[in-house]
């Protein structure tokens, strides 16, 4: 018995679009990670580890953060200690030199652009201002891992610590 190859083509095409149309699905509904940055994020830890190994949280056990992604480049990014102290007056210039330092201390905020390299996995704060003044103008890139709902990223030169010290930040998507 002979079949003609017309015949057989609606099967053949059938098993095609079987075996392609789920890995078509999967290339179009799979995210860069810039994309996959989009979105708020609420912080988890952000420590110094220094050269021995010793952790240092810098705001705390329990650090309050928000890191925002726009899908335009921008970003905006707040870190502040739990528990600071209020000041001793309702105006903030009225501050005394120890709530002051204990603010500065207790905080770090910076907002402008960010752009992020595929293949290195590196996101690059391009900061316009900063509550650390050193840091406006200039690129701060990061190393980061991104697994499910949580991003984590190496900032290999941090603001306290010393040499040798790399700050580690965690943060969890915000829910």
């Amino acid at each position: 018995m002979t079949r003609s190859p017309l015949r057989a083509l609606p099967t053949v095409s059938l098993l095609l679009l079987a075996v392609l149309l789920p890995s078509r699905e999967a290339d179009a509904g799979e995210k860069s990670f810039k994309e996959q940055l989009v979105g708020s994020w609420t912080l988890v830890l952000v420590d110094n580890v220094l050269p021995d190994g010793k952790r240092v949280q810098l705001y705390g056990a329990e650090p309050q953060g928000l890191l925002m992604f726009d899908g335009r480049g921008r970003y905006s990014i707040q870190i502040l200690r739990a528990g600071r102290a209020r000041f001793a007056s309702t105006d903030k210039n009225q501050g005394t030199p120890e709530e002051n330092q204990a603010t500065v201390r207790g905080t770090n905020s910076h907002f402008g652009r960010y752009s992020v390299n595929e293949v290195e996995r590196t996101v690059t704060f391009h900061i316009d201002h900063a509550s650390f003044p050193n840091w406006e103008g200039t690129q701060q890139r990061r190393t980061f891992t991104l697994t499910g709902d949580e991003l984590k990223y190496i900032v290999p030169a941090p603001t306290t610590g010393g040499t040798g010290a790399v700050g580690e930040v965690k943060w969890r998507r915000a829910k």
